[in-house]
């Protein structure tokens, strides 16, 4: 009896061992090395802008999201730079949550460009740009390539779409896709912020915002319009919506103006 035990205690040891080497190729396999930063510093402001600590913890980010989320072409293949954007779409905006996983994705597929509500990208009648999945698509993401690249260009502004998408899914971890994200959102906010809303979206239909008029379509789709302006042009942002700021800055755990 006692050379069973040894003999199992033995085999779990070894199982132990050879799961901890798996899982550490797999992680260190999405590991960021110098190419990799070069990419980040010559395509991502956001990351820029971090110093090396924060830079580090961004990477580490970025090497453990490339771990558990695929990323699929449709008609291209994804390079490294595609992969390095749309890991940093997912990062920015839970960078201040320390530890976040997205329970609710598991691939992000990339097409080449703009679709249209059947997935089709050539032709006419496409103007989607990228879209979280829903039913038989559930913890899909898509997103067009051309906007991917568009959202890190200098030319971008206030506009992300690959942000955009991941702040959808931040908003439907609650289980609604409703624009208050009420699992992140600190509970005396969540008030003034519905109002708020609404006095924006005013604001935005008579012509008195800066904000992206796609932002009237429902309250999720200001929620995701407004962080993309948020992360993508925080000083403007903060001067000219000081409060939707403090608001979208308790909810990201961050103030990037700083």
């Amino acid at each position: 009896m006692t050379t069973y035990l040894i003999l199992f205690a033995a085999f779990l040891v070894a199982m132990y061992f050879i799961f901890r080497d798996k899982k550490t190729k797999q992680v260190t396999g999405n590991m960021i090395n110098e190419a990799d930063q070069q990419i980040l510093l010559s395509r991502v402001a956001y990351y820029q802008n971090l110093d090396t600590g924060q830079r580090t913890k961004f990477e580490q980010m970025i090497g453990d999201f490339l771990s558990y989320v695929r990323i699929e072409g449709i008609d291209l293949t994804p390079d490294t730079t595609d992969r390095l954007l749309i890991a940093s779409s997912a990062i920015i905006p839970v960078f201040g949550f320390g530890q976040w996983k997205y329970q609710n994705l598991h691939a992000v597929i990339l097409y080449p460009d703009t679709f249209n509500k059947d997935f089709q990208f050539e032709g006419g009648d496409r103007n989607i740009l990228g879209m979280v999945g829903t039913g038989y698509m559930n913890g899909q993401m898509i997103l067009s390539r051309s906007a991917l690249l568009e959202g890190f260009s200098i030319s971008a502004d206030k506009e992300n779409t690959a942000i955009h998408e991941f702040v959808h899914l931040l908003d439907k971890s609650d289980g609604a896709t409703d624009g208050i994200p009420q699992n992140l959102m600190p509970h005396q906010y969540i008030i003034p912020w519905v109002k708020m809303i609404h006095q924006e979206i005013n604001k935005i239909e008579s012509g008195h915002s800066d904000i992206n008029p796609y932002a009237v379509t429902n309250e999720a789709e200001f929620f995701a319009v407004v962080s993309e302006y948020f992360f993508e042009k925080p000083t403007q942002f903060k001067d000219k919506h000081p409060e939707l700021y403090q608001i979208l800055s308790a909810t990201f755990s961050q103030n990037p103006v700083q």
